[in-house]
């Protein structure tokens, strides 16, 4: 369901025993992930936990790559 501006809400995914979860059809279906896709996971202590597909670190690695190499992103 769109909530507001290119924002979604998906639902909810349980996390299993052996710590998986199924990401919503309509997620899936939306950002074009498919079985066997590798997804990027990234955290915050204060905001959370996010999930990305493996594209967006395509993008993100040169800039996170050279925030690191000036001691930023907790390096």
């Amino acid at each position: 369901m769109k909530v507001g501006e290119n924002r979604y809400f998906f639902g909810l995914a349980k996390i299993g025993a052996k710590g998986q979860i199924v990401i919503p059809k309509e997620a899936r279906e939306k950002y074009n992930m498919h079985s066997g896709d590798h997804v990027l996971v990234l955290g915050d202590e204060t905001s959370g936990i996010w999930i990305a597909s493996a594209d967006v670190f395509d993008k993100m690695a040169p800039g996170a790559l050279a925030q690191i190499v000036k001691g930023g992103l907790g390096a």
